[in-house]
Formats: C-alpha cells, sequence, structure tokens
C-alpha cells in the first residue's frame, strides 16, 4: 500500500510541485492549502506523515500540530521560512519529529520523509522483540510508544522516546549525537546536531513537569549524552 502523506502549505507553488515530487516517488498525497481546511480533513482520516508550514491563514501549523498531537504520535515534518536556534528548537518543543527551512531541496524532504517512514516501520515490526525498559523510576514501553516516570505518563513524541530508548538502554554510558541521530532517524540520517539538542531540552522539560527534581539525562560538554538510573 502507499504511504500518505499530508502536505499543508498556503504557497500553491510548494503543493503543486511537491505534490508532483512525492507522487513520482510513489506517495498518495493529500494537500491542503491552510490549518483548518486540513484539520477538517486529518482529525478523522488517518496518513502516515505530514509535512506542515508554519505560517498559515486560519490556523497556523503550530496549532495544527497541537491538535494533531492530542490525539495521534503521527511523525510531522514543520517546513517555515523563519531561520534561527530558537526557531528551529520553538518548532520540536511543539512536538514536530523533523524540521526544514525553506527554501529547501525537494530531495531533502523526500530522504527525511523515507528514514521517518522508514523508523515508524522498524517499531512497528519489531514489537514482538522489544521489551518493556525499566530502569530506575523510568518505564518505556517502545511498543506502544508509552514512558513513565515513577507511575506518571510522560508524553514524548516518536522521535524523542526513541532517543529516550537508546540512553536507556545503556544506562551510564555515553551516547554521542551521531549515535543518537541515528537511534532517531535512521542510519541515512541528514540533521544536524542541534535538532538533537532540542529534543533532549523538550524531554527534560517534559520530566520535569512530572518530577521538578529530574536530572537522569546528563549532558557530557563535547561528548554527548548519558542516562543514569
Amino acid at each position: 500500500m502507499k504511504h500518505k502523506i499530508a502536505l499543508v502549505d498556503d504557497d500553491r507553488n510548494i503543493l503543486t510541485s511537491v505534490t508532483m515530487a512525492l507522487e513520482a516517488e510513489g506517495f498518495e498525497v493529500r494537500s491542503y492549502a491552510d490549518g483548518e481546511q486540513a484539520w477538517q480533513a486529518l482529525r478523522n482520516n488517518g496518513v502516515d506523515l505530514a509535512v506542515l508550514d508554519i505560517k498559515m491563514p486560519r490556523m497556523d501549523g503550530m496549532e495544527l500540530l497541537q491538535r494533531l498531537r492530542a490525539k495521534t504520535a503521527l511523525p510531522v515534518i514543520f517546513l517555515t521560512t523563519k531561520v534561527g536556534e530558537r526557531d528551529e528548537e520553538l518548532g520540536l518543543n511543539m512536538g514536530a519529529d523533523d524540521y526544514i527551512k525553506k527554501p529547501f531541496s525537494q530531495r531533502l524532504l523526500i530522504a527525511r520523509i523515507h528514514a521517518l517512514l522508514r523508523r515508524k516501520e522498524l517499531e512497528q515490526e519489531g514489537g514482538g522483540a522489544r521489551h518493556l525498559l525499566v530502569r530506575g523510576d523510568l518505564s518505556v514501553d517502545p511498543d506502544r510508544y508509552l514512558c513513565t516516570w515513577k507511575g506518571d505518563q510522560v508524553k514524548l513524541t516518536v522521535t524523542e522516546l526513541l532517543i529516550l530508548n537508546s540512553l536507556a538502554y545503556r544506562a551510564g554510558y555515553v551516547k554521542t549525537r551521531d549515535q543518537l541521530m541515528t537511534a532517531a532517524y535512521g542510519p541515512d540520517a541528514m540533521a544536524n546536531d542541534r535538532v538533537i539538542d532540542s529534543h533532549i531540552k523538550r524531554m527534560r522539560r517534559k520530566f520535569r513537569a512530572v518530577d521538578p527534581a529530574f536530572s537522569s539525562i546528563e549532558t557530557l560538554y563535547g561528548g554527548g549524552y548519558c542516562y543514569r538510573a
């Protein structure tokens, strides 16, 4: 079956050109010109991945993502003209799995889509071989995309859960950003180091919302990150 991709952007030229490129790659594309139109269509109809512009009329990409996140862990890639590390972190903090700045290469976008879909499929196919991971107060269930800390649920995106699972699986060992990139996006990852840093910041914030004393994810400057039970 073809993967279904939702493409949401108020730029008609982008909708047309990217839809053509994705369809040529074998995807089924559902395109929408604004966030409200996309929300009405997507809230009850499933797709495999969404590509969202941030600045749109009626409902921007941030609000659309928040609504989608309340219902699903659907992989989401942001397209935006905004630049700068703070803007990138903002997008990831809202729950996006990846972030691409305009103008962008269609080949790059397609590669990122394939990486996210491949990761999702591997997680689903490997369900029978995976087990509940428990490290002290932390519990990670990769099969159901669930994480708890001291019994309270911590709502992580798929990408965040994969990063955390990689860190906690080898608790006490340092994982480099490249290793975490591979764990989150696969061996063909095409993201930069700041993406991992932004995901880590977001995870810490979510855990501290549950437990203000949370400090189990440590930064080793120049090395990477480590989970200590």
